[in-house]
């Protein structure tokens, strides 16, 4: 059996037309539970940097959008293989990364993905 082709997931965002459309898309281009825990660590990192950087300076935000960025990014490419949503929908990437990890450090992560039929490996 053949790896389906990146390309294809990406298409089909980009015809999505609200958030509630992209979130299961979302939650499927994050099947893997390593590519949740990174993107998990990237995103509580990166606010806790941008929080600091209102003692610390701005560049402490922009080190903290990087860091959660690089660790999502990377966690797409060498784990689960696909393109991250940021490509096609930018603020709805956003908004989904921020609803999953609030869902994942609130214990109601599993459930979601049981709802919408996504395995839990």
């Amino acid at each position: 059996m053949s790896e389906p082709s990146p390309v294809l997931p990406l298409r089909a965002a980009w015809q999505m037309r609200s958030f509630a459309e992209f979130w299961p898309y979302y939650l499927r281009e994050h099947s893997q539970p390593a590519t949740r825990y990174i993107h998990v660590a990237g995103t509580v990192t990166g606010l806790a940097l941008i929080a600091a950087s209102f003692l610390g300076g701005p560049m402490l935000a922009l080190v903290g959008v990087m860091v959660g960025y690089a660790l999502a990014w990377v966690a797409h490419f060498q784990i689960e293989r696909n393109r991250p949503a940021t490509f096609s929908h930018p603020l709805w990437s956003l908004l989904g990364d921020l609803r999953m990890t609030a869902l994942f450090l609130g214990g109601r992560l599993n459930g979601e993905l049981r709802r919408h039929r996504i395995g839990l490996n």
